[in-house]
């Protein structure tokens, strides 16, 4: 890898560290592409319920129950099973990245992405999605464990700041995300909108890199939510690998011209990024 990584300039290590367009079936994009090194594109897949494609597509995906509902059967082997099927109709679309399972606490009953998470209790999440995990990379795509964290309302969801204390978050609000990493080894991970306690997600140093990677082991990549509103170079920084559904290249060069960013930065991310562009079938 550091071999592979000597030979790209920091543009070709940049463009890594953004989302690309869509192609084929898919509609929210994906990561990669760097075709004249041979790094295909390999796109995502958004929807909890279901494997979600461009509409344009005459053939439809099967529409799961939703997560809660999933959860209410506490039973495991049929979570590995779904996971497991719907990685087939992944595949079946020449698509390698599923955006799910969703895995936030049911804080709040009116939360509008209730029905992509599984409850308003963190052992019974995380064990959900440990197996419904490893149900989805048995078949060798990546499932994408979201989102990473107190992300628990939709209103202002993009400047949201949720005000928790460490007790509540470590035993409540990660607690069935870091079952989910230790257990099955998620090999992508979405940060949340949100802030917590004054500091955006994807910008935490301490959330992904220190908790996550550090202290859990967590050994995949960090992709961003969609049209987030953190600066890209400090999502580099903090470890978040992917600024999705595209990257601020210009951005990322000025913090490198003004010292607040470095290659070996770069470097770190992009090698996971293409680790995981390796794993994939």
């Amino acid at each position: 890898m550091d071999d592979f990584l000597k030979q790209l300039s920091d543009d070709d290590l940049i463009a890594l560290l953004g989302g690309v367009p869509n192609s084929g079936v898919a509609n929210t994009n994906g990561v990669g592409d760097l075709p004249e090194y041979g790094v295909p594109a390999v796109m995502t897949a958004d929807g909890n319920a279901g494997i979600r494609i461009d509409e344009a597509c005459p053939v439809p995906t099967t529409a799961w129950p939703c997560q809660t509902l999933l959860a209410a059967t506490w039973d495991t082997d049929l979570l590995y099973e779904v996971g497991k099927a719907a990685a087939k109709e992944l595949k079946e679309n020449n698509l390698q990245i599923w955006l799910a399972p969703g895995m936030n606490i049911h804080r709040c009953p009116i939360c509008g992405r209730n029905f992509e998470y599984y409850s308003e209790d963190p052992f019974l999440t995380g064990k959900m999605g440990a197996a419904q995990v490893r149900g989805v990379q048995s078949q060798g795509v990546a499932a994408c464990v979201k989102h990473f964290a107190c992300n628990d309302k939709e209103t202002n969801r993009k400047h949201s700041d949720s005000r928790v204390s460490l007790r509540a978050l470590r035993e409540i609000h990660l607690r069935g995300f870091e079952i989910a990493v230790r257990e099955a080894q998620p090999w992508t991970l979405m940060c949340g909108y949100n802030v917590i306690n004054g500091q955006r997600c994807s910008e935490s140093w301490d959330l992904l890199t220190g908790i996550l990677r550090k202290e859990w082991g967590y050994e995949g990549i960090v992709l961003s939510d969609w049209w987030d509103r953190s600066e890209h170079y400090k999502q580099i920084l903090a470890g978040d690998d992917v600024k999705m559904p595209t990257g601020f290249p210009d951005r990322v060069k000025m913090a490198i011209e003004l010292g607040a960013l470095n290659r070996s930065d770069l470097e770190k991310c992009a090698a996971r990024v293409l680790t995981l562009i390796c794993r994939l079938d």
